[in-house]
């Protein structure tokens, strides 16, 4: 059997569309590496609020242990995974927070380290962000 060039470039295409297809199949979720590492991040994320005074300001009064398993269900739920999220919309969470755009985006910025912390690649992080992006008119400025 003799291969062509134009049999091979074929061949090589068909494979490369597969592997292009399945990354983009496959949830985000999964590219985080499922519930393990969802609970690391959110575990990640309350440390670095823990640190950060400003953005610890809105959490001080919280329940840690409620936040921490509504945090993970929501991360989980809207990446795709197996989870149902229970906790209230974001627009009621935040209502009477008063949150700053400087203060999302510093809260946006403790996710991040969280995820670096965790060591989930850039790519699957931007992906995040970006299913979590237009929550952004629901948390900030709600007196």
């Amino acid at each position: 059997m003799v291969i062509t060039v134009k049999t091979l470039i074929l061949f090589t295409a068909i494979f490369l569309s597969s592997c292009v297809n399945k990354l983009h199949s496959e949830s985000v979720y999964q590219s985080l590496g499922g519930y393990q590492k969802v609970e690391e991040i959110a575990d990640n994320y309350i440390l670095e609020i823990e640190k950060d005074p400003v953005i610890f300001e809105y959490f001080k009064e919280s329940d840690v242990e409620r936040y921490r398993a509504k945090v993970i269900e929501h991360i989980c739920h809207h990446t795709g995974g197996p989870c149902e999220y229970t906790g209230d919309d974001m627009q009621r969470v935040h209502d009477g927070m008063n949150i700053t755009e400087s203060d999302f985006n510093r809260g946006v910025d403790l996710l991040i380290n969280a995820m670096n912390t965790a060591d989930i690649p850039y790519r699957v992080q931007n992906r995040v962000l970006a299913i979590f992006a237009p929550m952004r008119k629901d948390i900030i400025y709600r007196p």
